[in-house]
């Protein structure tokens, strides 16, 4: 006979939105806040680490700048601890519960952006794997935040907002952004304004520049350390403990104690019997095998456009002369790019996500990214070299670029994030969140690094990287990636929009025993 969906689950679906809601959003989306802050400030270090280590470097031409192979280095490191802390992480949320998890990836956060600060050697090679390791255990908490984040929220959410609780989330992200910017440019106008008395060699940095990077990327542990106490004080949530763990009175007890739900309306008189297919196992497969494909292939291709094309703005957009200024004001020039992009167009796109995304779908809003930063990324790729660059036409490339990440946030990036945490079982909703977003950091990977290798031309100086292709074809290969993702998507992405979590739930067996009565 057909399943009985548990009358505190049903609850959940239909409770109005309340406080614990909002805070719920506060507490979790301070983790991709944090996230963010710390994956975004490290392109600017880069080029400060490029000042301070590698001025003997400069090939007589008063270049001081981080080799392409450290800096691809440096980016993939976290991607990589990223893609084992996903996998790691979101399958330990699924067998020891969320709450205990969630504790520990911050915690791995705090450490280790406090880490990163103290990356402190005599000699630059050991500054930089100590920066690199840290790096990495930055990216292992990081990565355990994003299955937990979305699989949390979600399963707190009712069924008629939790896209927009989810995006919510998610547009957090994009504060992180804003903020790592604002504190970078707070901080070296202050190192700045101490060391104008020095006198130093043009290019050169002072010596308080090896301090002033270290510090920008210590303050990223705040925000994490502030969550944590707050994170510790959240109960399991109601469907892991009733789904999984089978006790649906210690569920109901939990909820009434943060949200405004009467125990006696969600009390059980039995437990209705369970799915016993294992993961990947064939039934698995049969049943949410093409969903899995549809979220890891998405994530995949959107991290591949987005990781590379804003780790490496600095890159894509051209800034005069820079190897003329000091290491703080090109630091300050980067960060005002970096801010300007995120207050006019990823912000406003995450807005935009969270407005509409439980108006007009998931599937749709999707689609309608991918397209668009398609014809961004054409339209700024074809003739680069030739138009894009000249001095007269970089605010209307300016605003090309701004539209690409406008409708990359209001679009896959923010949906890739929400449909993971909706369409599969509980027992299996974090580990394939996890497996989810690991492929999109593996996209990011090969993204940020093969871009990074691409968009060097065969004229420019590349210290021994491998000769590239150039701006021009690299940023039309973007494009092409977000036209896949437009195919994917139509045929592959289920609307999760309106329906409970549970629908997922339903066992082929008992319809055909229905149909049979």
């Amino acid at each position: 006979m057909a399943r009985t969906r548990l009358r505190v689950l049903s609850t959940l679906d239909t409770a109005k939105t309340q406080y614990y809601h909002f805070k719920a959003i506060i507490i979790t989306g301070m983790g991709l806040f944090t996230d963010a802050y710390d994956l975004f400030s490290i392109t600017i270090v880069i080029r400060m680490i490029g000042r301070v280590y590698y001025s003997d470097h400069h090939n007589g031409q008063n270049k001081y700048k981080t080799p392409p192979v450290v800096e691809s280095a440096l980016v993939a490191v976290s991607l990589i601890g990223m893609v084992i802390g996903q996998l790691v992480f979101g399958r330990l949320g699924d067998l020891k519960g969320r709450r205990w998890v969630y504790g520990l990836a911050l915690l791995l956060m705090i450490f280790g952006s406090l880490g990163c600060g103290f990356s402190i050697c005599i000699r630059r090679a050991c500054v930089l794997l100590s920066l690199g390791f840290f790096r990495f255990l930055l990216g292992l908490g990081i990565g355990g935040d994003y299955p937990l984040s979305s699989t949390i929220m979600s399963e707190f959410a009712n069924k008629k907002t939790r896209g927009s609780f989810i995006a919510a989330v998610f547009s957090m992200q994009g504060f992180g952004i804003l903020a790592s910017a604002t504190v970078t440019i707070v901080v070296c106008s202050i190192f700045r304004r101490a060391a104008s008395s020095d006198n130093h060699t043009p290019g050169r940095p002072p010596a308080t520049a090896d301090f002033a990077w270290r510090l920008i990327l210590m303050l990223g542990s705040i925000p994490a350390a502030l969550t944590y106490y707050w994170r510790m004080l959240m109960p399991e949530t109601a469907r892991y403990t009733a789904l999984v763990e089978q006790n649906v009175m210690q569920a109901a007890n939990d909820m009434e104690k943060v949200m405004d739900i009467s125990l006696a309306q969600i009390v059980e008189e039995n437990l209705p019997p369970r799915s016993n297919y294992a993961l990947f196992s064939k039934e698995f497969f049969r049943r949410h095998g093409s969903d899995l494909f549809a979220c890891t292939f998405n994530w995949f291709l959107v991290d591949t456009v987005f990781y590379s094309s804003i780790l490496f703005q600095s890159k894509i957009y051209k800034f005069k002369n820079t190897d003329k200024v000091d290491v703080y004001q090109e630091a300050i020039d980067i960060a005002k790019l970096q801010a300007i992009i995120s207050a006019c167009s990823t912000i406003p796109g995450y807005f935009f996500s969270v407005y509409f995304i439980d108006r007009i779908g998931r599937v749709k809003i999707q689609m309608m990214g991918f397209f668009f930063m398609a014809l961004a990324f054409f339209a700024i790729g074809i003739n680069y070299d030739s138009f894009w660059t000249k001095e007269r036409n970089k605010y209307v490339f300016l605003v090309l670029y701004c539209v690409a990440f406008f409708f990359t946030n209001f679009g896959p990036n923010t949906t890739t994030f929400i449909v993971p945490a909706e369409l599969f079982p509980a027992r299996f909703r974090s580990t394939c969140n996890g497996i989810s977003g690991a492929a999109g950091k593996i996209g990011a990977i090969i993204g940020s690094v093969g871009f990074l290798w691409a968009s060097h031309g065969k004229n420019e100086d590349r210290e021994g990287f491998p000769v590239g292709i150039g701006m021009t074809p690299s940023l039309c290969i973007l494009g092409g990636v977000c036209i896949v993702g437009v195919v994917i998507t139509t045929f592959f992405t289920k609307e999760t929009m309106g329906r409970s979590l549970e629908d997922n739930e339903t066992e082929p067996l008992e319809i055909e025993e229905i149909n049979d009565l």
